[in-house]
């Protein structure tokens, strides 16, 4: 049996207090296993992204745990969860959060500049399909060519885990098919656990 990379139990996320609080997350218990492409499917508002955020170090639960490998984040300092989002998960989401001022390359080697371990630039973009669109600005890209300079930034850092936001949701079909192509590819080459949110 593969090793799990999260594992949660009783993952609670409350929003405000008394009467108007707002249940995010009620008790979750989930295992993902190491490697894996996994996709959480569910209408608006029913906590996929609430619960991405957690596990991804970006929020907290209210109760509950949250655990990567042996950490347990819901234990963790700012600093240590800081620390945790730098060296081991890269997050791709729905708007692309480009610079419009820097060509894909320079858009991708922003990221590298502050990771442990990087990969070459163009070798992210190569990996994404993107080596002959290096030197283009984000507005002379396509909204599933600049997904991909996204996907790219991202995996540039070589994480142990990716996590997408809602990665198709401002993509036509085709071109969403194409982007969950590409990273079916990153997991399969990189060995990165993918996690979707959709």
């Amino acid at each position: 049996m593969s090793e799990m990379a999260f594992k949660t139990r009783g993952l609670t996320k409350v929003y405000g207090e008394g009467r108007s609080a707002v249940h995010a997350l009620r008790g979750v218990d989930l295992d993902i296993p190491q490697g894996e492409i996994v996709v959480l499917l569910g209408p608006s508002g029913s906590g996929k992204s609430t619960l991405l955020n957690i596990i991804g170090g970006l929020d907290r639960g209210t109760d509950g745990t949250a655990q990567f490998h042996d950490q347990i984040l819901s234990d963790m300092t700012d600093a240590q969860l800081t620390q945790y989002r730098r060296n081991h998960v890269g997050f791709v989401f729905q708007f692309y959060n480009l610079m419009p001022s820097l060509t894909a390359h320079e858009n991708v080697e922003l990221v590298t500049e502050i990771a442990k371990n990087p990969m070459d630039p163009d070798k992210a973009l190569s990996l994404v399909g993107l080596a002959e669109r290096t030197d283009h600005f984000p507005a002379q890209l396509s909204g599933g060519e600049q997904q991909r300079v996204a996907i790219a930034r991202a995996i540039a850092k070589q994480p142990e885990v990716l996590f997408c936001d809602e990665p198709t949701g401002a993509l036509d079909s085709t071109t969403g098919r194409a982007v969950l192509s590409v990273l079916k590819n990153v997991n399969e080459t990189l060995g990165s656990t993918v996690l979707m949110v959709t």
